[in-house]
């Protein structure tokens, strides 16, 4: 019992200590939670892609990965894509400079659910950095747990994501009342431009 308690402790600050980082996950929610759109759904579509991912990754998709390299090339691709997308997106909208929150700057209306839901999933499946985080940091550090703690460290990771998601969810929501400025909505779009496509950049120079 105080293993599996040890286990379940180590995933979840593991977990914590690597999601905290600004990527392009937390960006997104940060965005959703500010402009207070969808911010429930977004939350659960990212839990549950972490929960897909760690699962996963746990059960021994980092050792597989690692002998396919064009499954790797293939990924990284695809998150290059993505990224290159949604920089762009923000930059249309730092250009244009909406500043009306809770509405798309470049089209004026509220995001639906399914885009919501759509741009969640693509931010947890096609997200560079949770595939990071879990086929190689939390799926080789479960390795260490064997087989029977192995699903404890990742409940642990998973709650550390949950525990995460909610928190700063609701942070953004609380700063959301507060930031209704034009120029700070703009600037926030002009660094998440940058964020994405420096990424980009990023993921591109790895294949060679």
């Amino acid at each position: 019992m105080t293993v599996t308690l040890t286990a379940f402790a180590a995933g979840l600050v593991l977990s914590l200590s690597t999601i905290v980082a600004l990527g392009p996950q937390n960006v997104h929610i940060l965005r959703m939670g500010l402009t207070r759109q969808h911010v429930a759904l977004t939350v659960a579509v990212c839990l549950l892609g972490d929960a897909l991912l760690i699962g996963l990754s746990v059960a021994g998709l980092s050792r597989l990965l690692a002998d396919q390299e064009r499954m790797h090339g293939a990924l990284i691709g695809a998150g290059v894509v993505f990224l290159l997308m949604y920089g762009w997106q923000a930059a249309q909208r730092a250009r244009r400079g909406a500043s009306t929150p809770g509405t798309d700057a470049v089209s004026h209306t509220p995001l639906s659910k399914r885009q919501a839901v759509a741009a969640a999933l693509g931010f947890s499946l096609l997200n560079p950095h949770a595939w990071l985080d879990t086929t190689v940091i939390i799926g080789t550090a479960s390795l260490a747990w064997g087989a029977t703690n192995a699903p404890w460290f990742g409940a642990g990771a998973l709650t550390g994501s949950g525990l995460w998601f909610v928190a700063f969810a609701a942070l953004a929501v609380l700063l959301g009342r507060r930031l209704q400025a034009a120029r700070l909505w703009r600037a926030l779009d002009v660094l998440v431009a940058a964020l994405m496509w420096g990424m980009a950049a990023w993921l591109l120079s790895s294949l060679w």
